[in-house]
């Protein structure tokens, strides 16, 4: 996953784009970057790390004009470094052109080979950059025919802003796989991954980019193109359960509430006796409120998180991981010893995290621990932007429920089902893409 956020027509566009990230700072930890433009000129900081190890006053007061776009990173395609730090910006014979990206390009790797082939030379191995050489060689005439020439080549997810020297552009794919929403402020417009980020710099939602939709803000207006239109949608449901803040609103839904649900539809599929109910924290937090809730079994806080540390799934390296698990939890021994516990996860991906936490829980003295999942296993890799490309990283594609269960030691262990996951959303199951627990993709 990754964070992208757009301002247009603010005189503090750096310095709110910059707020911006920071509330996208949990869709990614490995870069931040932010590029301006004073309407001639372009501004760039582009930085390994997150948002405020990155950004200083000094260099957010280089980054001039009213009009900016920022990207924080969390790599699916490209290796964790500088050069694939986003935004990108080249200068081509349309002029400056920015681009941050939040999602996955199927056949980029097609495309890169073709575009080589053809004289392209690429200064990264980002599917991102893939991209600006197609709007670079587009024959069309204006900048946003040249997009839109572009993202016809394109197969996979990507919501996308684009700055010029003038205009500000937010592109969502035909499927919309990845949130993407338009907020307003005064004169100004703002565009974010999630609705999250525009509570913090007072702006008001208005809506969602549509699917297959261009917006295009300039001479302080917007101005909307679909460009391709589908019957079908593909959100992508794991929004809803791990990545996005639960403050949130996306796909024009609000993620806490759908949270919630998760943890009442469980507990009524999965119910269980138990002294008390507790969460892994943080974004199983509200499933765990709604999982009390509709058991009546009383919740507790049973892990203090230590929030100076990094979210270990969207943790790069396996070594990483381990360790950031063991620095990251910390069990309340006073309320779990001698309690039979409801231990409530969002979901389970390679296991890793659980099985550890389980382990402390253990030496606290709890007497039960009935583990219940916020969502079905997750037995396939996913393609448009999540970091679980091997089916061997998977714990449900190599293990049986029984066999997860007794490999992380608990007493019982069940998952939501996949139609009590869609009934949580309010939404129609043709909406989403469930690709992770069904192998049915919508893009080959």
């Amino acid at each position: 996953m990754c964070g992208i956020f757009g301002v247009y027509n603010n005189n503090e566009a750096a310095n709110l784009t910059y707020l911006g990230l920071y509330a996208l700072q949990h869709r990614g930890q490995e870069s931040a970057g932010i590029i301006s433009s004073d309407g001639k000129k372009i501004f760039s900081k582009i930085g390994c790390g997150r948002v405020f190890d990155v950004f200083t006053k000094d260099k957010l007061n280089k980054l001039k004009g009213s009009c900016a776009i920022g990207h924080v990173r969390y790599s699916t395609t490209g290796e964790s470094s500088l050069p694939n730090a986003q935004p990108f910006a080249i200068n081509f014979s349309g002029g400056n052109l920015a681009i941050a990206h939040n999602g996955n390009i199927c056949n980029a790797k097609l495309l890169r080979h073709r575009l080589e082939k053809e004289g392209s030379i690429f200064q990264t191995s980002s599917d991102s950059e893939v991209i600006l050489h197609l709007i670079a060689k587009s024959k069309k005439k204006t900048l946003e025919e040249k997009i839109i020439d572009a993202l016809t080549y394109l197969k996979g997810a990507y919501s996308l802003v684009f700055l010029t020297d003038t205009k500000l552009i937010a592109v969502r794919d035909p499927l919309g796989f990845r949130p993407l929403s338009i907020a307003k402020h005064a004169n100004s417009y703002f565009i974010s991954s999630e609705s999250c980020a525009f509570d913090l710099i007072g702006a008001e939602y208005v809506r969602d980019v549509k699917p297959g939709e261009m917006i295009v803000m300039h001479d302080n207006k917007l101005h909307s193109t679909i460009f391709s239109e589908n019957k079908k949608n593909a959100f992508c449901i794991f929004e809803f359960i791990y990545f996005a803040r639960p403050d949130s609103k996306i796909f024009e839904t609000s993620v806490y509430n759908v949270r919630k649900n998760l943890g009442r539809y469980l507990a009524k599929e999965k119910p269980t006796s138990s002294d008390i109910v507790i969460s892994v924290p943080d974004s199983a937090n509200v499933a765990a409120v709604g999982f009390s809730e509709e058991s009546k079994i009383p919740y507790e806080i049973g892990f203090i998180r230590n929030h100076y540390i990094g979210r270990t799934f969207i943790e790069p390296r396996q070594e990483i991981r381990d360790f950031g698990v063991k620095i990251k939890y910390n069990p309340v021994g006073e309320t779990l010893k001698g309690k039979a516990i409801v231990l409530v996860d969002d979901s389970i991906v390679r296991g890793t995290t659980s099985k550890k936490l389980i382990k402390m829980l253990r030496k606290t003295g709890v007497k039960k621990i009935h583990h219940r999942i916020g969502s079905p296993p997750i037995k396939c890799p996913c393609f448009y932007g999540i970091d679980t490309p091997k089916m061997s990283k998977l714990i449900a594609a190599n293990k049986s429920v029984k066999e997860i269960k007794e490999f992380f030691g608990v007493d019982t262990l069940q998952y939501l089902s996949l139609e009590g996951l869609i009934k949580a959303t309010g939404m129609k199951k043709e909406n989403f893409c469930l690709a992770c627990f069904t192998g049915v993709y919508p893009i080959k």
